[in-house]
């Protein structure tokens, strides 16, 4: 059997993870594709789609076919919950791409529409099909870490500021580096650790060098009018039964301790971070323990068949299963919800200089 499938938005994101993607899979059929450039359309239709794939400026359009099963969405940030919530109510499964949206009431919508539609709702954080992530889950669930009772979640560049697309658009993002590259991390951490309880949240969002010139960054200078969200944010999350995570985004920051989509977890009985590939720590035979698992061959498969290394090819491939065999994606929407609810609240104490309580 085969899903066909509509991409909606045909910009960096759809063309650089889903749907190259979603093409070595056998199962699927990418049959229309939608974006406000028509162009961009016409050429994803030319370069992945079906020899009859259909072109849409409008979303809504594409929606009305009834054989789409699946759709995928890669607009900006903004117009993940509207258009989700239509696709969901039009019968068709959506995988969102991240954050789920730009603020918890919006997301909120897309869990309600998934409910009563029935349909399967999964927000793109590919991060956790890495063979290390795979990994370390395996070891989380087995429970070699015991309780996993404070981690860090990190997001740092140095000077990798992007300067295409939306980025620097704070009304069309919702935000910068804390809900483009810090939610990947969180939701790695949130995942790892298996814990969706927050209690409370203190954050700090910075504007410190969006401003400057001459900045070194990987992709050029920006233009200052267009910088319009955070260069940096920081949270500090005290879960409910007292585990605490601290979490650290940066586009730009004066500093070497750079590293992307990676947590650190601390245990009562081992830990593990992402630093210099996965390493687990602990004591054996009252001797303290580096393990550093090797992924060049072999291990227990998360997932069997095709490239295993290779993380957006496992999340299509997953999702697509998920769908065809009617379980649960691994990424499930009331998660994505916990991290939209988490960088909300970061930027809102930020804002007001108090913590935020959730559950009041």
């Amino acid at each position: 059997m085969s899903l066909k499938v509509g991409i909606i938005g045909c910009g960096g994101i759809a063309n650089g993870k889903h749907m190259p993607s979603l093409k070595k899979v056998k199962e699927v059929e990418m049959v229309a594709f939608c974006d406000l450039i028509e162009e961009r359309a016409v050429k994803a239709a030319k370069d992945y789609g079906t020899t009859n794939a259909k072109v849409y400026t409008d979303y809504k359009e594409l929606l009305k076919d009834k054989s789409i099963d699946v759709v995928h969405v890669c607009t900006p940030n903004r117009s993940h919950s509207v258009i989700t919530v239509d696709a969901l109510e039009a019968g068709k499964h959506v995988m969102c791409e991240k954050p789920m949206a730009i603020s918890t009431s919006e997301a909120q919508k897309m869990l309600e529409a998934a409910k009563k539609s029935g349909k399967k709702l999964t927000i793109g954080y590919q991060n956790r099909f890495r063979p290390d992530s795979q990994y370390l889950k395996a070891e989380c669930e087995k429970g070699t870490l015991g309780e996993v009772y404070y981690a860090k979640a990190h997001a740092i560049r140095r000077r990798a500021v992007p300067t295409w697309g939306v980025f620097l658009n704070e009304h069309e993002q919702g935000g910068g580096p804390l809900i483009d590259i810090g939610t990947h991390a969180l939701d790695l951490t949130l995942w790892m650790m298996n814990n969706y309880k927050p209690k409370m949240v203190v954050g700090s969002v910075f504007k410190k060098l969006g401003q400057q010139r001459n900045t070194a960054n990987a992709w050029g200078d920006w233009k200052l009018e267009e910088f319009t969200v955070e260069d940096s944010a920081f949270g500090y999350i005290v879960m409910e039964n007292g585990a605490t995570i601290v979490l650290e985004s940066s586009w730009a920051l004066n500093s070497l301790d750079v590293r992307e989509a990676q947590t650190s977890l601390c245990g009562t009985l081992a830990g593990a971070d992402m630093m210099d590939g996965l390493r687990l720590n602990y004591v054996n035979n009252n001797r303290q323990v580096v393990e550093k698992p090797s992924f060049n061959a072999g291990g227990v498969a998360f997932y069997s068949g095709g490239d295993s290394n290779d993380a957006s090819f496992v999340e299509a491939k997953m999702w697509i299963d998920s769908i065809l065999n009617d379980t649960n994606p691994v990424v499930l929407p009331e998660q994505a919800f916990v991290v939209s609810q988490i960088l909300e609240a970061i930027y809102e104490s930020s804002k007001t200089g108090q913590p935020v309580f959730f559950n009041k």
